[in-house]
């Protein structure tokens, strides 16, 4: 089963500086943090804000692309969790075709921001992100961190 996900914002890490993305479902049951590079964060970011840059970045001509090859991006699927990593899908369509693509996450929230796409994460990923996937002290610390969150935090992230 899948749950649909919005990005609700993007933040940093305070310990390690890197930043977040932040997907959150709609009754607010399930967050889900997503730790990105910068210049995914950057892209996302500037999605968000909606600022238009003059020229177009990475994630602006793959959507271009996707379009002029007659497709459209259908859906992102966070799909996976292994070994501390997320793993998605871009899900496309092409003249009646189901075409499915393997993708980094951060680099498919992007992509959805740009198609205006949504975003659906398996249970089993939610799951295994909320109940850890190891007994060590700093899975518990971010735990911690998550429950104590306040929604304003969640625009802390500075391009």
């Amino acid at each position: 089963m899948q749950v649909r996900m919005q990005i609700s914002g993007l933040m940093v890490d305070p310990v390690t500086n890197m930043p977040i993305v932040i997907l959150k479902d709609d009754s607010g049951e399930h967050v889900l943090p997503i730790w990105v590079g910068v210049y995914e964060a950057n892209a996302i970011a500037l999605k968000l804000e909606d600022i238009a840059p003059p020229r177009p970045m990475t994630h602006d001509l793959l959507h271009d692309v996707v379009g002029q090859l007659g497709a459209e991006i259908r859906r992102i699927l966070i799909s996976d969790l292994r070994d501390n990593t997320y793993y998605a899908r871009v899900d496309l369509e092409r003249k009646g075709e189901q075409l499915s693509i393997d993708a980094r996450p951060s680099d498919a929230l992007a992509l959805a921001l740009r198609a205006d796409a949504p975003v659906f994460v398996e249970t089993s990923v939610l799951e295994l992100a909320e109940n850890g996937t190891d007994s060590s002290s700093e899975a518990e610390r971010l735990k911690r961190w998550f429950e104590n969150l306040d929604p304003e935090d969640f625009s802390k992230y500075e391009m």
